[in-house]
């Protein structure tokens, strides 16, 4: 199977089926970022801290596998100069249509997450990567990619989902029972059955990738990040979010 290519045309129907990550934000949320009142998501609830941030006017801001017209117009309404890059053309769609509606500057450009190769080097002061590196099969390309394309002392924002959540069997997990079932790193490619690919395909829903530790922090520092803050969150949908955090928000920088 060609990952990219199917995944690509999942996120599209989601978009079709208003999967709450393709719902774009509101021409009032885009006011209120013009008027300085902003905050966006890296992971499911908590709010990015603003301190996180560089100073975003005419700030260049690549919204890596951010598509859904969320994330990118909030930010270009407060004043960064946003690229949207994406694998889906409905996602990229949604904030092309808040950017007509709202009257923003918002560049989008379809591809790969770990193919960067529209970019020059050093063509961005901010990387804005919200979670979505759980459907690239491997994400240390994603890294390397990002710290070429940002300039020295450029920043990288990431979220990502904790690896524990992919130890559990996913279809129980969803009727709110935990079940330990699978090996990390962890592939719907190649961890699961026929029939429970074939139940997601059937559901045009995208095929997940669970990635250790090693290769989500580890391989931003191997690709020569510095590591400058986290936190953690959860998805209150998910009952092992009883127990604990499901998901991770980094900030790590460029070195000078």
């Amino acid at each position: 199977m060609d990952i990219r290519s199917y995944n690509s045309t999942a996120w599209d129907a989601q978009v079709e089926q208003n999967n709450e990550w393709t719902v774009p934000v509101d021409s009032e949320t885009v006011a209120r970022a013009r008027r300085g009142d902003w905050d966006v998501l890296l992971t499911p609830t908590i709010p990015v801290p603003r301190d996180w941030f560089p100073k975003l006017a005419d700030c260049d801001t690549l919204g890596l596998a951010s598509g859904g017209g969320q994330q990118g117009p909030i930010l270009a309404a407060a004043g960064a100069c946003v690229t949207v890059f994406d694998n889906s053309a409905k996602q990229l769609e949604q904030d092309q249509v808040v950017a007509d509606r709202d009257g923003l500057a918002i560049k989008t450009v379809q591809g790969d997450m770990a193919d960067l190769s529209a970019f020059a080097d050093a063509s961005f002061d901010l990387v804005f990567h919200p979670c979505s590196n759980c459907f690239a099969e491997n994400v240390i390309p994603v890294w390397r990619e990002c710290y070429r394309v940002l300039r020295p002392g450029g920043l990288l924002l990431v979220g990502f989902t904790n690896p524990a959540v992919f130890i559990f069997d996913s279809p129980l997990m969803e009727e709110g029972k935990l079940v330990l079932k699978n090996k990390l790193p962890y592939s719907e490619l190649t961890d699961l059955s026929a029939e429970e690919r074939q139940a997601f395909i059937d559901k045009s829903e995208p095929l997940w990738f669970g990635h250790t530790l090693d290769d989500q922090i580890g391989g931003q520092l191997a690709a020569g990040f510095c590591l400058t803050a986290m936190f953690e969150d959860s998805d209150p949908k998910n009952p092992l979010s009883q127990f604990m955090h499901t998901y991770i928000a980094t900030r790590s920088v460029k070195p000078i």
